[in-house]
Formats: structure tokens, sequence, C-alpha cells
């Protein structure tokens, strides 16, 4: 979706994919002005690690605690998380109605999780249940929301269980932020039997389209939204801030549709 909007804009630019060891994240970073970068995004594992390699942290990326967009600028590398505003545009388009006055689950604890997170809280949400294979996970982000929203209402807990199953039964959004669904086999992040007519499920694994938790949502007569539309829009957010531009969101909406049909080898 970039390569087409940076031709859509003429610009003389190429976005790539590197695959980078941790031990690397350091040498990266420091590179990338003297190799001409404009930024970067940062993905899974390295949204919370690359906060020590930046000079410069946006107000909302500082407050969320992860960053997934890094623009190279004057005064140095700034961090910003575009996942927090791209998730809810994405919900508004695709008819989810927003956060405000929602019994909200995510599952996950990972910098797409704090983004997430962040936005429901922000955006006004009854309560937050947050679920994490790793409870203490789990746990570390419910303390560092309340840092920032004291007298919210979060509970953490382990995905698993009784108290898992009875937070995704009574929740009226459910949003899947673990790589759950992206690989054949994969279990449901939630119990099957826990999703019903009147929920709001999101699943931010965008391929494939339609993972096994939106199907089984689907079938139990809940409201669905893929992560395409997060994808995109947390994109076009990043594109802006590297070039200043507006995005041709609709030219990159097709080539991540497109994209995202091809059948993997």
């Amino acid at each position: 979706m970039h390569e087409a909007a940076l031709r859509r804009l003429g610009l003389d630019a190429h976005y790539l994919a590197f695959e980078i060891a941790p031990e690397q994240l350091r040498d990266v970073m420091r590179a990338l002005r003297p190799l001409g970068f404009w930024g970067v995004n940062v993905t899974i594992p390295y949204k919370q690690a690359v906060l020590r390699h930046l000079d410069r942290l946006d107000p909302e990326a500082a407050a969320i605690g992860a960053v997934n967009t890094v623009v190279v600028g004057p005064m140095g590398l700034e961090g910003h998380n575009t996942d927090a505003p791209g998730f809810l545009r994405a919900l508004r388009e695709a008819g989810g109605s927003g956060m405000r006055g929602k019994r909200v689950l995510i599952v996950g604890a990972g910098g797409a999780a704090r983004a997430v997170a962040h936005a429901a809280l922000a955006g006004g949400c009854a309560s937050l249940a947050l679920a994490n294979r790793t409870a203490a996970s789990a746990q570390g982000l419910r303390r560092a929301l309340l840092s920032r929203f004291a007298g919210a209402e979060i509970t953490a807990l382990a995905a698993d269980g009784r108290r898992f199953a009875a937070a995704a039964v009574s929740c009226g959004v459910l949003v899947n932020t673990t790589p759950l669904g992206s690989r054949p086999g994969d279990a449901l992040p939630v119990p099957p039997a826990t999703l019903r007519p009147g929920q709001v499920v999101v699943d931010i694994v965008y391929r494939p389209r339609t993972t096994p938790l939106l199907a089984a949502a689907r079938a139990a007569g809940a409201h669905t939204v893929d992560g395409l539309g997060m994808l995109l829009h947390q994109g076009a957010l990043a594109l802006r801030l590297w070039t200043g531009r507006r995005p041709p969101l609709e030219t990159m909406r097709r080539a991540l549709i497109r994209a995202a049909a091809e059948v993997r080898p």
C-alpha cells in the first residue's frame, strides 16, 4: 500500500521490509539518518524496545508506551504511535460505533494491545479487561494504564479459565491483538461459546482477512471488524508523518486488498 501511495504522490522513495535481530536494533536505528531514510514502521517485537533508541517521543506515543512509527527529522528520531488512532478510525469506518460506555476485552498485552487499550480508555469505555497468556504481562499493562487513567475500571487476568470466559461473554467489544489466527491450526483467542449477538469482535490479524475468530463471531451473530482497516489507517497516518502529504487513502486501500488476497506460497 505504501509503494502504491508513493507512486500516486510522485515521490522518489520506496517502502521496504527488513527483518532484524534484537541485538541489531540499536545499530539499525543509528543508521537511519545517514542512509537517507524518511522514517520506518516498527512491528513485533520492537514496539517497546525501540523507545530507548529515540531522541523524542510524541506525547501520545509516550502515554501509550509503544511506538510503531519513527520519523527521521531535524531534531533526530521521533517516535509516534499511529496504531491507536488507526484502530479507532477503522472501528468507526466499519460501523463499530466507538468505545464510549462499552465493556471492552483485549486479548494480548504487547505493543498493539497498549495502543488499543489507550484508545478504548481515551474513548470512554465503561470498563477494560486485559487478558494474556502470561497474566503478569497483563498486570504490568494494567499498572501502566492506571498511571495515565487513574480511577478507570481495569482488570487483568490470564487468558484461560472461568474468569476469562466470563469476561469474554460479558464484553461488548472484543479485540484480539495476538497473532492467534495467522497460522493454520491456531486455537481461537477466546472460547467460541463466549461469542454472541450484539458483540463487536475485532481481530487485528489481517492475513487471512477472515480469521477463525471472525468466522466464529459471524456465525454467532456478532458484528465483526477485520484487521485490514487498522492496517490501512495506521499506515496512512504514518505516510502523512513521513511526507507531510495527504495520503491517497483509496489507492492504498485497493493495493492492500489486492495484497491481502494473494495466496501464500
